[in-house]
């Protein structure tokens, strides 16, 4: 019999709790004209998202991001592995509710007005009529709609940015506390995606837990907690930005000079380029900068440097044969 200590209860309650796990998770589909050709879209995928984390899956075009999302809101059965979405089995009723999905290619009922449709998604949810008015006209200004053109114009007529924002706005109607956005930035102009950024920032700083796949890496590079990298139905790497590309502990030195031999004793891996000096810097900053004067130099910039996501995206590609540069 194992026993609990008081430090570990202390411990499990500062832990949070995972909301999404899978273990050996894969997905083989047939095609072909006889279904006799198979294609692995996902291979024994493990992963786990905790409450209130906000997760990233990235991936190039066919990695199987979809897929896994889609199996997780079983849409998709799963031919090997185990899942559990809040601490239930794959599929169960009272967790659908809890939970909103933007799927990357939605289908609206197109002759339907904005406020027609969410009106009829809050319906599937059983939400009070009394509490619909309010929660659709907070949705539509959340997710920058006009309130009178929601209520005349039909979703036939929306620009693929207006229906982008329109999914938003269903996948949040029941409040859920998992949200499932599957490229929930395409097809936006850069206000669009800014929006969505900040409608992400301020659903974690609720405290729900939000899994959204993306191709857009400086999106998911500002606002995740977590990221992985799918590639071919495989999982990559999994973890923080700080774990998978290192932190931000050293400098990034650009100098003008005409005489760079002194900074070879500050500067690692120095190297000219468009009239400038550029270097790693090696030693204490402020004294670089208080020595700056005594080397005939002039700071142009100096920057804390790691390797920005998209590098490590590609690299991560590159090692494993899937990308190769022309």
């Amino acid at each position: 019999m194992t026993f609990i200590t008081e430090t570990d209860k202390q411990t499990s309650n500062t832990e949070p709790l995972p909301i999404v796990q899978t273990w050996n998770l894969s997905k083989t589909y047939r095609t072909g004209f006889w279904l006799n050709q198979k294609v692995e879209s996902l291979k024994n995928c493990t992963l786990t998202v905790h409450q209130g984390e906000t997760f990233g899956l990235l991936g190039p075009n066919g990695a199987g991001k979809t897929t896994l999302l889609k199996t997780l809101l079983s849409i998709v059965k799963p031919t090997s592995g185990r899942a559990v979405l809040m601490g239930r089995p794959l599929g169960d009723r009272t967790v659908k509710q809890k939970i909103g999905y933007l799927p990357e290619n939605a289908y609206f009922y197109d002759y339907l007005t904005g406020w027609e449709f969410l009106e009829f998604t809050a319906g599937l949810f059983q939400i009070p009529k009394s509490l619909q008015k309010q929660r659709i006209s907070q949705l539509l200004e959340l997710v920058g709609l006009d309130l009178k053109a929601a209520k005349k114009k039909q979703l036939r007529q929306y620009s693929k940015g207006m229906l982008q924002r329109i999914g938003m706005a269903q996948a949040l109607i029941n409040d859920p506390e998992v949200v499932f956005l599957d490229e929930p930035m395409s097809g936006l102009d850069p206000m669009g995606r800014y929006q969505v950024r900040e409608i992400i920032l301020s659903l974690k700083a609720q405290g729900k837990t939000i899994f959204f796949n993306s191709h857009i890496l400086s999106d998911v590079s500002l606002i995740c907690d977590r990221i992985a990298i799918l590639a071919r139905g495989e999982l990559l790497c999994m973890g923080s930005l700080d774990d998978l590309l290192g932190a931000e502990d050293h400098y990034q030195v650009i100098v003008k000079t005409d005489e760079p031999e002194p900074l070879k004793n500050w500067l690692d891996d120095l190297y000219f380029q468009d009239n400038y000096f550029h270097g790693t810097l090696n030693k204490d900053t402020q004294e670089f900068l208080v020595n700056l004067n005594n080397m005939n130099a002039k700071l142009i910039s100096i920057n804390l440097a790691r390797p920005s996501l998209e590098d490590f995206f590609i690299q991560q590609l590159k090692e494993r044969g899937i990308y190769t540069s022309r």
